[in-house]
């Protein structure tokens, strides 16, 4: 498989069947690896096809090259630090290195991808800085204190960085590699949409009852009736398989701007066989975006606040993160005010009522950490 995959690592209409042919033959397809992988698809010790660093969009032969000589010249890269000082400046850019970084293939040099995005600038300069040393004929009189500190966590100051959702990770991956290839974005709404649908894609068959099944959009493509009329036909993924959605007239015409690519759908409707495809069409009497689901079934908003942390600045990171969200038909907002002697919840003013899109969740992260902010249903 690994070498059929690096036949066709130019298509990537042909690599990405390729890629769900290793999993339907319980192959293991990890990312890339600048440590272990080559140009080409490779296979590890572990018997896991690796991923072509030649199949990354961005990186081109030239960093590939220096990345596997520098690599067997010296051996395995320990860091992004250490990466950078050993691949040649003119070979490594901030956008090649960021696309590495997206890929997956820099995953085994750090704790995860946005510290090691969080470290790219100071990367680059120390490695340009060397180099431009090197040049010179000149050694860093620190250079032994460096080496003696070479023990110290080089992320320390990185650290704090927000790590990236499922979603911004998986979105990286589609950028760079043309498709998801550590999860699938439906995964990060699991836990909501058991709550809203009982029955997964490949569950389906066809019956004169209505069904709903909530999923992924992958495609959309819209035409005229005879009539004049607008319909459109969506493709939606919920990772268990994939069913064509059809919507018409003044039903698609109230929904057409919730329609877009990588947006989570619930929808009901008839489900019968295709006879052009062979599987199931699913004709839509309802259609119910993610953040209307939210709001339908939530109860609130909640966001844990310690009062060591409370002074102007979170104000108004607060308020900056709430108002372009602001919807008096949303949900409250509660804030869990948490002190070493006691702790309280306050909610706030009717005025804060807000929209709980992605957008919003991922803000008031931002603001208060990963953990700190919780959706919370009826």
């Amino acid at each position: 498989m690994a070498a059929v995959m690096s036949t066709e690592m130019d298509n990537l209409d042909k690599v990405v069947p390729l890629i769900e042919e290793c999993r339907h033959l319980k192959l293991t397809v990890t990312p890339p690896d600048v440590n272990v992988g080559g140009y080409k698809f490779t296979v590890d010790e572990q018997g896991r096809v690796v991923y072509g660093l030649g199949a990354i969009r961005g990186v081109g032969e030239g960093p590939i090259g220096a990345i596997v000589a520098a690599r067997e010249s010296e051996g395995p890269f320990k860091d992004i630090f250490d990466f950078c000082r050993r691949i040649d400046p003119k070979r490594m850019n901030k956008r090649t290195l960021e696309a590495l970084i997206r890929s997956g293939a820099l995953d085994n040099l750090g704790p995860n991808r946005a510290v090691l995005t969080a470290a790219v600038e100071d990367a680059l300069k120390a490695a340009a800085q060397n180099h431009t040393n090197q040049n010179l004929g000149m050694l860093d009189m620190f250079g032994d204190a460096f080496e003696a500190a070479e023990d110290n966590d080089v992320y320390a100051e990185y650290r704090q960085v927000r790590e990236w959702t499922d979603r911004e990770r998986l979105a990286g991956e589609k950028d760079t590699l043309g498709l998801y290839l550590t999860g699938h974005p439906i995964d990060e709404y699991e836990r909501e949409l058991k709550r809203f649908v009982s029955t997964r894609i490949v569950d389906l068959a066809a019956s004169r009852e209505p069904q709903r099944v909530a999923g992924l959009v992958v495609g959309v493509r819209t035409m005229k009736s005879k009539r004049g009329d607008t319909m459109a036909f969506v493709t939606l993924d919920d990772r268990t398989g994939r069913i064509e959605a059809s919507l018409f007239g003044e039903l698609f015409d109230q929904v057409r701007s919730q329609i877009e690519s990588d947006q989570v759908l619930i929808v009901e409707g008839d489900v019968s066989n295709n006879d052009f495809s062979g599987g199931l069409k699913l004709r839509v009497k309802d259609v119910t975006p993610m953040v209307t689901a939210r709001v339908r079934y939530g109860e609130s908003i909640d966001v844990a606040l310690n009062a060591e942390r409370i002074n102007g600045r979170l104000v108004e990171s607060l308020r900056n993160s709430l108002t372009p969200y602001c919807d008096p038909a949303g949900l409250p907002v509660r804030l869990h005010y948490r002190h070493p002697e006691a702790s309280a919840w306050l909610q706030l003013d009717n005025n804060w009522h807000v929209a709980p899109s992605d957008d919003l969740l991922l803000a008031l992260r931002d603001v208060e950490g990963q953990s700190g902010v919780q959706l919370r249903y009826r």
